[in-house]
């Protein structure tokens, strides 16, 4: 290695910094070697030329993976009553039996096991469903309440917007479609409304432009705030303060 010529009017600081230049007679420079990442709360982050790896990422808000549902398993083996008629409005849902003789009990809980389905066409025959079930058996409803609270449970904590749309337009239905149906489910709110705690602020910022999800009713956070007023108008003088205290963010549609 070529040193530098030491002159008297060169200082000492000058001199080192021109022996960590590269050899001019050495072919490939000067180089440093890149830190090594090693765990944290070890004995090789207090050594040198490392770095400590970050702590992962919690993923609260991703998407759970679809899992395969007892409602889809029934509709391939041909359990449930129903067929997809298409007419000149559209396509809608035919019963081969009257709705009023069906088991609830049954059929209920079912339909809304289904609710984690976001693929067509389990997710139009079980919003179709429970929308016919609560019009022309709105007074069998109460009765499955405490059955139907778990399925609409797991339907949420798949955190997939598309679900949750589906689930929260399917409790809008129920509760303001059945009597006392919104009292009921207030003792289950500590199932329910965790996961709306989580997306209830989570509206896209897209600045100056049109959300057209919200013309839609595909907003995730517009239809938690809309179902949480539906669940405090409907649930009775305990409802605001259960939800209050699992969301404490809710401002009462009520009492303001």
């Amino acid at each position: 290695m070529l040193l530098p010529p030491c002159l008297p009017q060169q200082c000492g600081k000058d001199f080192r910094n021109s022996l960590k230049q590269p050899s001019p007679n050495y072919p490939y420079g000067y180089k440093t070697k890149k830190p090594r990442i090693v765990p944290a709360f070890t004995i090789q982050s207090m050594q040198k030329n490392t770095i400590v790896q970050p702590p992962p990422k919690c993923n609260i808000y991703e998407p759970q993976p679809a899992r395969p549902t007892m409602f889809r398993k029934s509709y391939k083996r041909g359990e449930f009553p129903v067929t997809i008629e298409f007419t000149l409005s559209g396509k809608r849902l035919s019963w081969k039996v009257p709705i009023e003789k069906l088991d609830f009990h049954h059929y209920l809980p079912m339909f809304f096991d289904g609710l984690a389905e976001g693929n067509y066409p389990y997710s139009f025959i079980v919003e179709e469903g429970i929308n016919d079930l609560v019009k022309k058996g709105s007074y069998k409803v109460l009765a499955c309440v405490p059955q139907i609270v778990i399925p609409i449970k797991r339907a949420l904590e798949t955190k997939r917007p598309a679900v949750i749309c589906h689930a929260l337009k399917c409790i809008q239905m129920i509760v303001t479609g059945c009597d006392k149906v919104g009292e009921a489910l207030v003792p289950y709110y500590r199932q329910i409304l965790p996961t709306l705690n989580l997306f209830k602020d989570r509206n896209r910022n897209i600045g100056a432009g049109i959300d057209h999800t919200s013309s839609r009713g595909e907003n995730v956070a517009d239809l938690i705030e809309d179902t949480l007023q539906i669940l405090e108008r409907y649930g009775g003088p305990d409802a605001f303060i259960n939800i209050k205290y699992m969301i404490p963010t809710y401002e009462s549609c009520v009492l303001n």
